[in-house]
């Protein structure tokens, strides 16, 4: 049984959660390797770790002992949901054991006419995990936080038809000041989304934020990589 939500929560507060994440055709994309890097984030300073996919978390479980958000990325053909977009993806990360639960809350259709509010009242009354529901604007996160949502990230911001185009490595830091204004003060709110600057972490909790998500900038040496060599061709 998981700790109870205060506890959780107040491991995380102020801190860094790393985004360990790759897919399976990736150099990294293997359970034992995903361990080893949620154990140096760890070791760096990190409050939490973000993993997909249940073998994955059972992986990083043995390997760190501070609270993992779990999910799972799985792509249907009548959906543009990709983040636990069903019952049967989120009950399988449940089953895995993280501490917190991730899903899409957006207003997208969702696979096979499957509903948000019918996955959250399945995972509470069938999970005693934390449910933090991943965001694109402003009012999808009022909508979270109506419904019961113990957390609410700006991790999709920037990546739906309803949210406007952000630069690549810029945060949106309008929608995390609109979100802790609103709701900052009885739901924690969470900064992720292109975070690949100290000074954005700096910024992201002086808007508010109960804590922040950093993933490729930490976790993606391809990604770190490819930054770099962009901008060696700009120059």
């Amino acid at each position: 049984m998981n700790p109870d939500r205060s506890e959780i929560l107040a491991r995380i507060k102020g801190g860094i959660i790393v985004s360990v994440q790759a897919e399976n055709n990736e150099p990294l994309g293997r359970p034992k390797l995903l361990a080893a890097m949620a154990k140096a984030a760890v070791l760096g300073g990190a409050v939490g770790i973000r993993v997909c996919y249940p073998e994955n978390i059972l992986a990083i479980r043995q390997a760190v002992d501070v609270p993992i958000i779990g999910i799972y990325k799985k792509q249907y053909p009548d959906s543009e949901v990709i983040i636990s977009p069903c019952w049967e993806d989120n009950w399988a990360v449940v089953q895995s054991g993280p501490e917190i639960v991730a899903l899409d809350a957006t207003f997208r259709q969702r696979p096979e006419g499957q509903k948000l509010k019918s996955i959250y009242r399945k995972l509470r009354e069938n999970s005693n995990a934390l449910l933090m529901a991943d965001i694109s604007n402003f009012k999808e996160g009022i909508a979270a936080a109506e419904m019961g949502f113990d957390l609410v990230g700006t991790t999709l911001s920037g990546y739906t038809e309803m949210t406007p185009s952000i630069e690549e490595y810029t945060p949106d830091f309008k929608l995390l000041d609109q979100l802790c204004r609103e709701i900052g003060d009885r739901i924690p709110v969470i900064a992720e989304g292109r975070i690949w600057e100290p000074e954005q972490v700096r910024r992201a909790m002086t808007l508010g934020a109960y804590a922040v998500v950093i993933g490729s900038a930490i976790t993606r040496p391809w990604l770190i990589t490819q930054r770099f060599v962009q901008a060696l061709k700009k120059s």
